[in-house]
């Protein structure tokens, strides 16, 4: 091993403050070197303020105390800006016609079960005036960052969140804000905040076709979308619509879940079609892709995305959730046009 090699497995070691990932996984790395026993240590300084910038010279130091063929470091900061640092495998946007239907749960359950499979996710919430997903991973620390970007706070299980209510002042402030500016701060999501490496970035959107889903659609690369619905005659109906936005904007959709599609009720051991036949099926058939869920009323479930601890959730088909994800993205892949 080199000992430029041995020097960047040192700073795999060390964490970027405000985020449990380390400076590889940030792509704060600029350059690595030696000459004449000295080594020459280049980082980004996007996101961090002095102190945190102060911090980690400190800590790289530290590190490299004690290997051979160096008698000194030299850190140095460049400027860049967070887009030119992100490298997202791919942006899966979670969307529906119709409010109500359970767009943030999936985005929440996807990103957990993908994240059990070992890969690097992130959360981008959209629903700039109806924001819920950090108060699903109960999440109430302010992002870190700098006037050069920020940093995504980071949930219990290493998945990274982004929201506006981790911006507001009180988490039940209201956001009154015409479209262009919402479209403008989900921009600014995608642009300006330090995501690093991530296999996954799933998109939760708010309810529609209008402003914000068009947003994301023609400013975000969209590898694809999930669509949600619920079995009522009313929502499907309406949930078409987004599906026939996606092939408006020539976005593949990847899959469709069924939330709260039959409540188990052990003592009997049945499952009741509370708000209907599931039309999980029908809607399959409609986008041309995956049933990748039927997604259960669960007290369970409510209770724990009530108490911020959404990332204990078990049942059957969260496993399988993110693995079908994996499978439909690479099905999309290889499809020849």
């Amino acid at each position: 091993m080199s000992i430029e090699e041995q020097i960047a497995q040192r700073l795999d070691e060390l964490f970027v403050p405000h985020v449990v990932r380390n400076l590889r996984h940030m792509n704060l790395i600029k350059e690595i070197s030696v000459t004449d026993r000295k080594a020459a240590i280049t980082l980004a300084a996007t996101a961090m303020g002095e102190g945190s910038r102060e911090w980690l010279k400190s800590k790289i130091e530290e590190g490299l105390v004690g290997l051979p063929e160096i008698d000194g470091v030299e850190i140095k900061y460049v400027d860049a800006r967070p887009a030119e640092l992100n490298r997202i495998s791919h942006v899966i946007a979670v969307m529906s016609g119709k409010g109500g239907v359970g767009k943030s749960l999936v985005s929440s359950l996807l990103a957990v079960s993908l994240r059990r499979s070992g890969y690097e996710v992130g959360i981008l919430d959209a629903d700039i005036t109806g924001p819920s997903i950090p108060k699903m991973f109960g999440i109430v620390e302010r992002p870190g960052g700098s006037d050069s970007g920020l940093l995504p706070v980071t949930s219990r299980s290493g998945i990274e969140i982004m929201s506006i209510n981790l911006l507001l002042p009180q988490e039940d402030e209201a956001v009154i804000w015409r479209g262009p500016l919402i479209g403008k701060m989900i921009t600014q999501f995608w642009e300006d905040v330090l995501w690093g490496t991530l296999d996954y970035l799933i998109v939760d959107l708010p309810p529609g076709t209008a402003d914000a889903p068009l947003t994301v659609l023609q400013s975000l690369p969209i590898t694809g979308a999930i669509i949600v619905f619920t079995p009522q005659d009313l929502t499907a109906m309406i949930v078409k619509k987004a599906i026939n936005m996606c092939r408006h904007m020539n976005k593949r959709v990847l899959g469709v879940v069924e939330n709260m599609s039959y409540l188990h009720v052990p003592e009997i051991n049945r499952d009741i079609e509370i708000f209907g036949k599931s039309r999980g099926e029908e809607m399959a058939q409609a986008a041309s892709a995956p049933l990748m869920a039927r997604i259960p009323i669960d007290p369970e479930l409510a209770s724990l995305c009530d108490g911020g601890k959404i990332e204990r959730y078990d049942a059957p088909f969260i496993g399988p959730l993110g693995e079908q994800l994996a499978d439909s993205v690479q099905a999309k892949q290889t499809e020849v046009p």
